[in-house]
């Protein structure tokens, strides 16, 4: 969340920050009214408190020199103030209430470096790799979830008939394509990420913690009974690992990487991009997390572009990096850049990747902090992640790209070595 403080100090810079996503100055205005009518509400419950435990010892020493009279008087006094205490202190708490909710609805200050815009039609189109995308022979103009169906490799009829809609079943090398995709994403940022498996259903708080809950309760999904979420990505366990935790400044950068299902409902897609792979409510993903010093964010922000970026490069696949503007910037997001494949059979630039800079908005939810070298104050962290790899949409954009005149997929040289030694996928026998 925005730091309170730095609020009260420049409201007026934090206004036109925060106007660069859209948020109005009235909002911030309630917060800053609410939070100094809480600041007089602790003010005044401390003191009546105080005026108690002052009363208290004043009762013993009357007690003590025998003067019951006195002892009463003050005992009713101080059961007095004891009732407003609490009357006092109840308001209290439904302040810091309100105050939290308020601080976690409003979303983080974009960077200055992120471009102006209303919306997605403002991110800004930074370079374009690969291919021109009307040079692709017509061979490969069929869309995925066609080739599946002919190849045998994709059944989201059966998927449907035991999930329902937009949930989808990979079936034989269309499955373990899906699976080598995930082990290169992993083994290709093993040199520097430890690799966990994290637990993919997950406490309130720790969708809290990310930014997820409370705005965006609508597009997870909820297990009510256990008061558990399903995970719509591996950042959020990730970012919780290091959550109320304190860490030396030697020990940062921390890196760390992560395979796990997502799960999304999706809310309000109905009917836009939901043939095929395009948008599905469980999917499979690699994500790349790190905490930082401030000064070290950028530095490491370039790095997860890069590493996802490489990625797509070794497939082969065409794509464009997208440097995302203040418009279409994400609850939490600082500076986000997107990397899109171009799936020919679709005719769509499919997004794959957002490279996200937190700044210290998530590591303020999730108490997550350093003790800079040489100094006893602790200093919040910089969180900032990415997804290595997304299964669908670039499964999709491989089998579209890598189609073959005979109807056969080639597959790239650096998945081979996880494809039990096929290096097509083939046209199904008789």
């Amino acid at each position: 969340m925005i730091d309170i403080r730095q609020l009260r100090a420049e409201p007026d810079e934090m206004k036109k920050a925060l106007a660069r996503k859209g948020v109005e100055a009235v909002e911030l205005d309630r917060v800053l009214d609410l939070d100094a009518r809480l600041r007089d509400l602790r003010s005044i419950r401390d003191g009546m408190r105080a005026r108690v435990n002052a009363i208290s010892k004043e009762v013993g020493l009357a007690r003590r020199v025998n003067d019951e009279a006195m002892a009463d008087a003050l005992a009713k006094e101080s059961r007095a103030f004891g009732d407003q205490e609490r009357a006092i202190d109840a308001q209290t708490v439904d302040a810091e209430s309100q105050l939290l909710d308020l601080l976690l609805r409003i979303p983080n200050v974009a960077s200055p470096e992120a471009p102006d815009g209303a919306s997605e039609a403002d991110n800004v189109i930074v370079r374009v790799e690969g291919p021109d995308p009307a040079a692709y022979p017509a061979h490969q103009r069929v869309p995925h979830w066609d080739i599946g169906t002919q190849l045998k490799i994709l059944d989201s009829e059966r998927a449907a008939k035991i999930s329902g809609s937009m949930f989808t079943m990979y079936r034989g090398l269309g499955a373990t394509l899906a699976r080598a995709l995930c082990q290169f994403a992993l083994d290709r940022n093993a040199d520097a990420f430890e690799e966990i498996r994290p637990p993919t259903l997950v406490r309130t708080d720790t969708l809290v913690a990310t930014g997820q809950l409370p705005k965006f309760a609508d597009d997870a999904y909820h297990l009510e009974r256990d008061d558990l979420w399903a995970i719509p990505t591996a950042e959020v366990p990730l970012t919780s690992i290091g959550r109320d935790e304190i860490f030396d400044e030697a020990e940062l950068p921390t890196r760390l990487m992560a395979y796990s299902p997502c799960y999304r409902r999706e809310a309000g897609s109905a009917g836009r991009d939901t043939r095929g792979l395009l948008r599905l409510h469980e999917f499979d993903k690699v994500e790349i997390l790190a905490y930082t010093t401030p000064t070290q964010a950028p530095a490491m922000h370039a790095e997860l572009l890069g590493r996802a970026e490489a990625l797509l490069v070794e497939l082969g696949l065409a794509y464009r990096l997208l440097d995302i503007c203040t418009g279409d910037l994400g609850q939490s997001h600082a500076r986000q850049f997107d990397l899109e494949v171009f799936a020919p059979g679709c005719d769509q630039w499919l997004e794959v990747s957002s490279v996200s800079w937190f700044s210290d908005y998530q590591a303020r939810r999730a108490a997550i902090r350093y003790r800079p070298v040489g100094e006893k104050a602790t200093a919040m962290v910089h969180t900032l992640n990415g997804s290595a790899l997304a299964v669908p949409r670039v499964w999709a954009a491989l089998v579209e790209t890598n189609r073959r005149l005979d109807g056969s997929i080639t597959i790239p040289e650096p998945l081979r070595p996880y494809m039990r030694g096929h290096e097509v996928i083939p046209l199904p026998g008789p």
